[in-house]
């Protein structure tokens, strides 16, 4: 919630300074109350660019440690970074010890960030995003320019950047610009488009039966070429693994198979000798 002390913040003093021109000072922003001041280091943070596909955080959710749990163990100066983003942080750090706190406290924001989205509000919030087309849209032409979501590959930090997932087609995407694509992965988690789709299924879109078809001069390619190409690449595939399971057989078990095959292929050569003297015999009947 937005207190009565930040409207007043946002209505006078910034029509103020618009209408002197007077430059805004970040400054002057501390001298606000700790609630005013963790509201306004969200919306810097939001308003940073390359930042676009977070949403706010709730501060009371933020404020219950029980949704905070385990966090401490994965940031460094936890403590200190916590702080900076509820407005409690010592001014009396230096320049260097600053800066290191504040990246702690970008990195602690994405964790608790990825948990809260997989709330009732937080998926909320989202859904508002997606219905605006904020992460962008597939980049499948037959998808036609379908929304797309933030998700991660793993949820290990500092592992995978995050990508984007297209319900229609159900395939992961790159982000076009390079500050999102430096974004990482587990500030969104793998879970976060899913479960949004199983809270409003009714977004699902009906799956896409158009499909690209490859033409030379206007013609579709044979589908028997395709086919054989299937069959050698699993005819080579299967050739490989009795090689491989060959190798890996001791010698005496490798003699054994080399002679049940012997005498399969001698089993094989008599009853094709059988089936030609029994055709022999039935042509001199005839």
């Amino acid at each position: 919630m937005v207190s009565s002390k930040r409207k007043a913040f946002d209505s006078e003093d910034m029509d103020e300074r618009l209408g002197h021109q007077i430059p805004f000072n970040m400054e002057d922003c501390t001298s606000g109350s700790d609630s005013d001041y963790t509201k306004y280091w969200i919306d810097w943070f939001l308003g940073t660019k390359g930042n676009e596909y977070f949403c706010e955080v709730d501060e009371d959710y933020i404020l219950d440690r029980f949704n905070l749990t385990g966090l401490n163990t994965e940031v460094q100066y936890y403590s200190q970074a916590l702080d900076l983003i509820t407005d409690n942080l010592d001014e009396n750090l230096d320049e260097e010890m600053r800066d290191i706190v504040e990246k702690s406290a970008r990195h602690l924001y994405g964790l608790i960030h990825a948990r809260f989205i997989i709330t009732t509000h937080g998926l909320t919030k989202m859904l508002e995003k997606f219905k605006k087309c904020d992460f962008g849209r597939c980049p499948r032409v037959l998808c036609h320019n379908h929304p797309l979501l933030p998700v991660a590959l793993s949820d290990v930090p500092f592992s995978k950047s995050v990508k984007l997932f297209c319900c229609r087609c159900e395939d992961v995407y790159n982000p076009k610009s390079t500050r999102h694509a430096s974004i990482d992965g587990a500030y969104f988690g793998c879970s976060f488009p899913h479960m949004l789709f199983q809270v409003y299924p009714q977004l699902v879109p009906p799956k896409s039966t158009d499909r690209y078809v490859p033409r030379i001069f206007g013609f579709k390619l044979h589908d028997v070429a395709k086919l054989h190409r299937y069959q050698d690449m699993i005819r080579e595939e299967s050739h490989a693994r009795i090689m491989a399971g060959i190798e890996g057989l001791p010698s005496a078990s490798i003699a054994a198979a080399s002679s049940s095959t012997q005498q399969g292929l001698a089993k094989q050569k008599a009853s094709e000798g059988n089936n030609a003297t029994e055709s022999g015999a039935m042509a001199d009947v005839n």
